[in-house]
């Protein structure tokens, strides 16, 4: 089984197996720096685990509102038409705290707040925060991550390189 770390201080993420990296994808986090606090739209810290894996048969750019396909596939034109949307496309991993009164439970409940790594229209640059709290990936990596992890499989979100 495969672990993941994220690293906010150089927008990446690790893809980790009997402890040797595999695989560093370019991910961008949220805008408003790091933190647990519901409403703060924070990228969240600490230990995770995927809770469900969304979109599996999904077409690359497929639009997601609410954890559901729209039926839209995204486009520029589409952007232009909803121009405050945050883009939530092609695959979903909905992530869950690990750490009682950290990232999970009461207000500082990772699932509650809705913190997913997801893909992203390719023209929304890495390695750069800018998301709401979550953590943005390329369609094409996201579609090759999600083929290979599994629900449960347990994420760092890591502040610092100290890891």
């Amino acid at each position: 089984m495969f672990t993941l770390e994220v690293k906010i201080d150089t927008q990446i993420m690790n893809v980790i197996k009997e402890n040797i990296i595999i695989k560093t994808y370019g991910v961008s986090t949220a805008k408003n720096g790091v933190g647990e606090q519901w409403g703060s739209e924070k990228t969240p810290r600490g230990w995770h685990v995927i809770r469900a894996k969304i979109g599996e048969r999904a077409p690359e750019n497929a639009v997601f509102v609410g954890r559901r396909m729209t039926g839209e596939i995204y486009s520029p034109a589409l952007r232009a038409q909803f121009q405050n949307r945050d883009w939530i496309l092609t695959r979903i991993f909905w992530l869950s705290g690990l750490e009682k009164s950290v990232n999970r439970l009461g207000e500082v409940d990772t699932m509650r707040r809705y913190i997913y790594i997801h893909g992203t229209p390719d023209d929304v640059q890495m390695g750069i925060p800018g998301s709401k709290g979550c953590i943005r990936m390329r369609n094409k990596d996201i579609i090759e991550l999600f083929e290979q992890v599994a629900v449960g499989t347990r994420i760092l979100i890591n502040a610092d390189s100290s890891l």
